[in-house]
């Protein structure tokens, strides 16, 4: 079952919330002219996006045919916050979406997660949203056969070098693995948190290189990954810590040099169970080669394409305060096909 994926998340800490400032462009005052920024790349999961916008308290919209559109019209107001937050400095941006949600990692593991338990009205929305995404000016990736965090470490991994800065915007722990330094962090905009490299061994206790391993041995129920029995959260960040990879932690518990209890029984268990842990620790790994035809320049956000988006608003019966808000930010030069 996919839905429900991180709803619940610890507060930031004191730490976090100075990073997120820290990131900020605190030289540029209000009211000052124009100025050229080094370019940011925000990469977005537009499923969170959409699954959160349908689990908010938003109220209800449906279009003129009656179709519901609330999770739709949430997730363009989240863009339309971002793209005016002067914070965040948007300059490219793209954003990816499961569509869909099944990927070449259900081949691999039955019991990968599925459209099963989605609520229909929601899956309705991943080409509405998609559309409403294109009409807002910003690339989409509707991802097939790959799942859109593939195409976000796709993109971190392919632009980072380009960019002041890759900014990925989801809080799931997944893209942890994709961190580097402070030019590839993630955003977590509900708690206004930034987690760059350090965030995951702060958080789990193990290096970004290290999560998928994390992930294969204490699973991750939003996936579907069971795990390995017995693996808790602080046994599988002492012994990733010590060794890294689950190939160099040794299968005899007499050489494992953290001591931790009931290590006898977690060794026979490891080694009875390595096949699974390489396949799990393969399902939590991101693809970093999704074939995005899109380059940087593609990627650079040229204002709300006024015709385009004018249509798409007439469409869905979309409130005024929302076509307000988006031609505020309209330009002429026409919307990306991607």
């Amino acid at each position: 079952m996919y839905f429900g994926r991180d709803r619940a998340r610890p507060a930031a800490s004191a730490r976090s919330v100075r990073l997120y400032a820290s990131t900020l462009d605190a030289g540029i005052a209000k009211g000052s002219a124009e100025i050229r920024h080094p370019p940011r790349l925000h990469l977005v999961d537009g499923t969170y996006e959409l699954f959160r916008a349908h689990f908010s308290k938003r109220p209800e919209h449906r279009d003129p045919s009656g179709r519901t559109l609330r999770a739709t019209l949430g997730v363009v107001s989240s863009m339309l916050a971002l793209l005016r937050d002067p914070e965040e400095r948007v300059t490219h941006i793209a954003i990816a979406f499961d569509n869909p949600i099944r990927s070449f990692r259900n081949e691999l593991f039955t019991g990968y997660k599925t459209e099963e338990g989605v609520p229909a009205e929601l899956l309705d929305q991943f080409e509405l949203v998609e559309d409403a995404m294109r009409a807002l000016g910003i690339v989409v990736w509707s991802v097939n056969e790959w799942e859109a965090d593939d195409a976000l470490a796709t993109a971190a991994s392919r632009f980072w070098q380009d960019v002041e800065q890759v900014r990925i915007l989801t809080p799931d722990k997944d893209l942890g693995q994709c961190l580097r330094g402070t030019r590839i962090v993630q955003v977590d905009r509900m708690r206004r948190r930034v987690i760059d490299e350090t965030g995951p061994l702060v958080a789990r206790g193990v290096a970004p290189a290290s999560v998928p391993d994390y992930l294969a041995l204490v699973g991750d129920a939003a996936d579907g990954i069971p795990g390995i029995p017995g693996f808790g959260k602080k046994t599988a960040a002492a012994l990733l810590r010590e060794y890294g990879r689950i190939e160099n932690v040794p299968l005899a518990a007499a050489d494992w040099k953290p001591a931790l209890r009931g290590a006898g029984a977690l060794a026979a268990t490891l080694s009875a169970n390595l096949d699974l842990a390489y396949l799990y620790r393969r399902l939590a790994t991101l693809v970093q080669t999704v074939p995005l035809p899109e380059s940087l320049e593609d990627l650079r956000w040229k204002g709300v394409p006024q015709a385009r988006f004018e249509a798409w608003a007439r469409t869905i019966g979309a409130p005024e305060s929302l076509v307000t808000l988006g031609l505020g930010l309209s330009s002429a030069r026409p919307a990306p096909d991607g």
